[in-house]
């Protein structure tokens, strides 16, 4: 079997551009996919955990993804931190469900200073979700793209009513938008974190909007790759 980093995707019809989780050609490094059917946005971007079949369905792909021969799994939604304790448990490779997973690291290699959240949804990320993920409610300031029209047509909307077509010029002014009002608030951030796997193709514009280092789901992944590569059994 050839070593890969396993991707649990949600059910999802939206175009994957370059940058995207669930894009192939986003990687440096082989990855699979695997689609959870049936798990639509709306019920996991949610305040609320999924349901418990859901989250065994999702137990089920990571297992499925193991025994394929992946060395780390990732998730292609920052809110399925919900089941990171049940993924990791299920499996014997690393999981990072979310990339809020990478905040407390943030947090503290950013020196203590806050940290910016920029989020599919704000209304749905609770205080207790960051705490799942490790983060301290007060050391973090939070942007959501429910604003934008395009975006809740695009990524919010179920799949059967998921827009088919993506401008991701509109979708990455929006971006810019929230990450500029949430610097000009908090002028005190230290890096910015895209719990959403969809905004890392705006990484760049959101790091020239902000000047702040911008962290997200994709860079997970090199981490648990890495991890995997210099790990001593697998030295050559």
């Amino acid at each position: 079997m050839t070593p890969h980093i396993g991707v649990l995707m949600l059910d999802t019809a939206f175009p994957r551009i370059l940058g995207d989780v669930g894009n192939p050609a986003s990687y440096d490094i082989p990855v699979r996919f695997h689609i959870i059917t049936g798990a639509d946005v709306p019920d996991i971007v949610s305040a609320k955990p999924p349901p418990d079949a859901l989250i065994a369905q999702f137990i089920s792909g990571a297992q499925a993804l193991e025994a394929s021969g992946a060395i780390a799994i990732i998730t292609s939604c920052g809110f399925l931190a919900h089941a990171q304790t049940a993924l990791a448990q299920a499996v014997n490779i690393p999981i990072m469900a979310s990339a809020l997973s990478l905040g407390p690291l943030v947090h503290s290699m950013t020196g203590g200073r806050r940290l910016g959240i920029l989020t599919a949804d704000s209304r749905a990320l609770t205080p207790a979700l960051l705490a799942m993920a490790g983060i301290t409610p007060d050391h973090v300031a939070i942007a959501g793209m429910e604003g934008s029209e395009d975006w809740r047509r695009l990524i919010l909307s179920t799949k059967d009513t998921q827009s088919q077509d993506i401008d991701p010029d509109a979708i990455g002014a929006a971006a810019e938008d929230a990450a500029r009002r949430l610097t000009a608030t908090n002028p005190d951030l230290g890096a910015l974190l895209l719990e959403c796997t969809n905004l890392p193709p705006y990484a760049d514009r959101l790091r020239v909007a902000t000047g702040l280092p911008v962290f997200h789901i994709l860079h997970a992944a090199c981490l648990l790759w890495d991890a995997y590569l210099i790990s001593p059994q697998y030295r050559r």
